[in-house]
């Protein structure tokens, strides 16, 4: 078997179950009981989140572990809107955003914020003149994601947060959930203040995920209950998925460099390039790991079946929504043609492929190509 889907989900480490297991175990307690296994339980969860703010490379921020990435980001979005109204209610979201932070729109409109979106060029980038354009003094939240899920563009973080600061006090968040482990996340200088972040991106637990900011930046709740993790989300905190996480997040940063998913990707990119109706989405800079290409006149399911019947797993553009009939939002956005917008199959690598890999998978797609050729 070959799995090309790592952006959809990642195969657990084993190292990371071990961690979680064994914290399970000992460290069952609530950790707000004030007996001695939750005191023992709580200072674990105290030791997991120093150890997600530092790797985060924010030490000392504030960590709000949540079930992953689309509670991070709706916690994101709600909480800081909410929470900084007094500095305006204009929302800037880039057009290439996860659905967890576009589909929050209509419920933010209805609550009387003015959301705008950033426009992107053909390589999925966002447009930072447009950004100008449209920060004013009243923008308080800017979220920007930092590698696109669909594309794996990188967007220019340090950049946008230069420009945000320049015109306004607006929060600025990240969507990381693609990008954290894989390369290097600018949080420092004019980076984002806040980032989102997913377990099950990274070889860990589904159903774990952090919102970490360098400040509380004035966040509010979105969930109401006991008052966990100072009132800003309630509900017993699953130490077992908080220690696995930062177990997680500590394996994906010493380990990164030790995957040469460059190189996998560049091999691919010469060989599709030798397919006059294959087309690479994307700049040449994308991020390392997501590799996204578009065949003319087909559509995607199609390749991915091909494929999946020689045990090779990839997806077309977004797990999250490839059994929807919408078209891809990001496509759209891009600007990709017609008789290419159906035919997207995304390829994205994980700790666990290996360069061998990449072989197998250029002689079955061949195959699959010569196949639809002859029809």
């Amino acid at each position: 078997m070959i799995y090309y889907d790592n952006s959809a989900t990642t195969m657990p480490d084993d190292r990371v179950l071990d961690t979680f297991i064994k914290s399970s175990k000992a460290f069952f307690a609530n950790p707000s009981s004030l007996h001695r296994l939750g005191i023992e339980a709580d200072r674990l969860l105290g030791r997991a989140s120093e150890q997600v703010a530092e790797l985060a490379g924010m030490p000392g921020g504030k960590v709000v572990f949540t079930s992953g990435g689309t509670e991070a980001d709706n916690l994101a979005l709600f909480g800081l809107a909410r929470g900084n109204r007094s500095h305006g209610s204009k929302i800037l979201v880039s057009a290439i955003e996860h659905p967890a932070v576009l589909q929050s729109i209509p419920q933010l409109e209805a609550e009387g914020f003015e959301v705008e979106t950033i426009r992107v060029g053909r390589d999925g980038v966002i447009d930072l003149n447009d950004l100008d354009r449209k920060l004013t003094p009243d923008t308080s939240v800017v979220s920007i994601m930092h590698v696109n899920n669909e594309t794996g563009a990188i967007q220019p973080l340090d950049e946008a947060g230069r420009r945000i600061r320049a015109k306004t006090r607006a929060v600025f968040h990240s969507d990381t959930v693609q990008s954290f482990g894989k390369i290097p996340v600018p949080v420092s200088g004019n980076g984002p203040d806040a980032i989102s972040i997913s377990a099950h991106k990274i070889h860990g637990i589904e159903g774990s995920g952090a919102l970490i900011l360098k400040k509380r930046n004035g966040l509010e709740p979105i969930l109401y209950g006991g008052g966990q993790q100072e009132g800003l989300r309630s509900g017993t905190v699953p130490v077992a998925h908080a220690a696995a996480l930062a177990k997680a997040m500590r394996l994906a940063v010493e380990e990164r460099g030790l995957v040469p998913y460059a190189e996998w990707r560049n091999d691919l990119i010469r060989y599709f390039g030798t397919y006059g109706k294959v087309m690479v989405l994307g700049a040449e800079n994308n991020a390392p790991h997501i590799l996204s290409v578009a065949i003319r006149g087909i559509k995607g399911e199609i390749a991915v079946n091909a494929l999946q019947e020689r045990e090779i797993y990839v997806s077309t553009s977004s797990a999250c929504s490839s059994r929807s009939r919408k078209e891809s939002h990001v496509l759209q956005a891009m600007g990709v043609p017609d008789e290419y917008r159906h035919g997207v199959i995304r390829i994205s690598f994980g700790r666990m492929n290996s360069s061998g890999e990449i072989a197998q998978f250029k002689e079955a797609f061949t195959s699959f190509m010569e196949t639809i050729e002859r029809v």
